[in-house]
């Protein structure tokens, strides 16, 4: 796998500078599974002294969004990549650090090759759990990505 955490840590600073600048950063990325976290801070909180959730959905995101965009480099064709649904939900307030971690590399990975094979589009559901120091799940996200080659 070529991209790796400061690759893409760097690319959201000059691509996704509110993702950077709320304090998102991509901790490690394998084959199976991307993790991302993110601190409680000003910059990032709701008026209940809490993580907002948009920045919770920013780190779930990128925590698959890497993983998609790892497979699709790794294929060296151009392919399209863009989220078509997502869904969330909240267990606990989020403070403190939190670690998003997504497991679905493998799965990804089988739709970038089907959709390679047939030319046409696919989707694929990925998952994101928000856990927080104590080990408490905080958040979970769910986005469907979907992938098309180009041209």
């Amino acid at each position: 796998m070529q991209l790796n955490s400061r690759k893409i840590n760097l690319f959201t600073l000059f691509k996704l500078p509110s993702v950077y600048f709320c304090g998102v950063r991509v901790k490690s990325i394998s084959e199976t599974a991307c993790t991302t976290t993110v601190k409680h801070r000003w910059i990032n909180q709701n008026p209940f002294k809490s993580l907002f959730w948009a920045v919770q959905g920013m780190a779930a995101e990128l925590s698959t969004g890497a993983l998609v965009m790892a497979y699709i480099q790794e294929t060296g064709k151009p392919i399209s990549m863009l989220v078509a649904h997502n869904k969330a939900e909240f267990t606990k307030k989020a403070r403190g650090l939190i670690t998003f971690t997504s497991t679905d590399g493998l799965a990804i990975k089988e739709t970038i090759q089907k959709a390679m094979e047939t030319g046409e589009g696919q989707t694929c559901w990925m998952a994101s759990e928000g856990i927080d120091a104590q080990g408490d799940t905080v958040s979970r996200f769910w986005f469907e990505w979907t992938v098309k080659p180009k041209g």
